[in-house]
């Protein structure tokens, strides 16, 4: 392999299976563009550096290679800053490639001139500087391979532009030691740890078992579901974990997350005991911990066990389990008998016929229309919450949301991913009207690149996850209003896409048909009630 310093950093990405990369346009990274179209490498141009990076998560997340961003120096890269620690928290094979001013006039002020290293270093899994041609092609590959490797997580690499448009001194670069052949395997969990989770979780009453995003990374969701069927566990799950089991598998439970507090013994398997979690406590039950490296098993809870190492082997390993067992039946019943009481309870709001529109009303529609294999998108607070309670997955990696960091901003970069991975589904995208601030403009994107995406906005102009409770503290709230039935449907349209406003729920459906109709980027703009907050029961997600 040989070339300018463009091809010798595109070469490893194109090897581990990159076919796009998420951009803004910037003199510093020139040559990567000139490598991506000598080799048919699809350059997604976006308005914002920070949906670029988002696009790229989201094709990590879509495809579970590395997705690649290619940032310009200085403000590009900062600009995604926010984005990259939101790809931290998720654990998402995230490769960001920056420019970076000349290295022969480093420190005499040139245009753009920042070390960005120290600044990404805290939130990558590796941050370097290229400092000659020569190493371009292995320090990329190194870095794909990083990302990659459980525990997943993104990383950088900036070339000073000398550097990146010069060509490689030694005329030739053997691409098997760039690093490029991708991953390392995860590590062999302890065969003791998982023996006595096996014999915890068959020996329980009421065991329960969480399943969350890295077990979707690890591509473990065959074996999760042989573990749930053998040893008979009910399961819940939370973020990309969503899909892993069918929502309609009967062990499967979405609206009974309290019931988790009642069990006796509760297993989370890839998803850290964070604040969704109930940070890991969860009544009287022994915990037992399952994640894909050592670093991330739970330091602040007490664990019955933990289990370190990859999440297929642990799964399998668990269901292999051939001792004493409880019978779980009853349990299961009585989870079941809860599940169907939630779901009925539900339906006044689904069916709501309340003006203004009751929000969970918008979801009851939408429910009608969305295809089994369906992407949805999630990228706002108190409207998208009740997608979380109300949309249900049957198919893993069709559940986008924004992760533990709770960063807004995600549903455009999100979108592009979604609709060139998967060019035949239904692609549909929640946004508060809070969230869509933060990256609507990027629905020009959307128009440019020929990608329809539905987007659903929940409009009820205010910040509703910060209004209704600071109202509750102080009796008053500021800062927490924004301008009421803003018309963005019409800033869609100005943009070249389309799209209406809904003001009565008997409209919201066939809005709904239309935008999955019309092959354009379309949104339908929902003026949602003010007042219904979303009910939080429980921190478990």
């Amino acid at each position: 392999m040989e070339g300018h310093g463009g091809e010798l950093a595109l070469a490893p990405l194109v090897a581990a299976g990159v076919k796009e990369i998420f951009t803004l346009s910037g003199g510093h990274i020139f040559p990567i563009y000139d490598a991506c179209v000598k080799q048919e490498v699809n350059i997604l141009d976006v308005r914002h550096e920070q949906t670029a990076a988002f696009g790229a998560e989201a094709m990590a997340k879509l495809t579970r290679r590395p997705g690649v961003a290619v940032l310009t120096a200085g403000p590009g890269v900062t600009n995604a800053v926010s984005a990259v620690t939101t790809a931290w928290f998720n654990g998402s094979p995230l490769v960001v490639l920056g420019g970076r001013a000349p290295q022969a006039r480093w420190g005499s002020g040139s245009l753009q001139e920042l070390d960005h290293v120290p600044i990404l270093g805290s939130i990558t899994k590796l941050a370097a500087t290229a400092s000659s041609t020569d190493e371009i092609a292995k320090l990329v590959g190194q870095a794909a391979a990083a990302a990659t490797t459980p525990h997943r997580g993104p990383v950088f690499v900036d070339f000073p532009m000398d550097v990146l448009f010069s060509s490689n001194g030694r005329g030739h670069v053997d691409l098997a030691d760039t690093g490029a052949a991708g991953a390392q395997a995860g590590t062999a969990p302890d065969p003791d740890a998982v023996s006595r989770a096996a014999a915890l979780l068959a020996g329980a009453s009421r065991p329960a078992l969480v399943a969350g995003s890295d077990v979707y990374w690890a591509g473990a969701w065959e074996e999760l579901r042989t573990l749930a069927e053998t040893l008979r566990i009910p399961v819940w799950l939370n973020g990309l974990g969503r899909g892993c089991l069918p929502a309609d598998h009967e062990l499967a439970f979405a609206r009974t997350r309290s019931a988790v507090k009642t069990a006796d013994v509760v297993m989370v398997v890839g998803t850290p005991l964070d604040f969704r979690l109930s940070f890991g406590r969860f009544g009287d039950a022994r915990v037992i911990h399952v994640a894909d490296a050592a670093d991330q098993l739970a330091a602040h809870a007490e664990l019955a066990v933990g289990v370190a190492g990859d999440l297929r082997s642990a799964l399998s390993g668990m269901a292999e389990w051939s001792g004493a067992r409880a019978d779980h039946e009853s349990w299961i019943g009585g989870l079941r008998q809860q599940e169907a009481a939630a779901r009925q309870a539900e339906r006044a709001d689904l069916e709501s016929a309340a003006r203004p529109i009751h929000p969970a009303r918008v979801y009851g529609e939408l429910r009608r229309v969305l295809d089994r294999d369906a992407v949805v998108v999630c990228d706002g607070g108190d409207f998208v919450s009740y997608a979380g309670k109300l949309v249900d997955a049957y198919q893993p990696g069709c559940w986008l949301d924004t992760g533990p960091y709770g960063c807004l901003g995600t549903g455009m970069g999100y979108s592009i991913a979604a609709r060139v991975a998967r060019p035949d589904r239904q692609v549909v995208t929640l946004f508060g009207d809070g969230a869509l601030g933060f990256c609507g403009m990027d629905a020009d994107s959307l128009v440019r690149h020929g990608l329809p995406v539905v987007m659903v906005v929940g409009n009820n102009g205010i910040w509703g996850l910060e209004k209704h409770p600071m109202r509750a503290l102080y009796g008053y709230d500021v800062a927490a209003d924004l301008q009421p039935e803003c018309r963005y449907d019409q800033v869609v349209a100005a943009l070249g896409g389309a799209g209406e406003t809904v003001h009565d729920p008997e409209e919201i459906g066939p809005a709904l048909r239309r935008a999955l109709d019309s092959g354009v980027p379309y949104l339908v703009n929902v003026i949602t009630d003010p007042e219904n907050a979303y009910p939080r029961s429980s921190n478990l997600a």
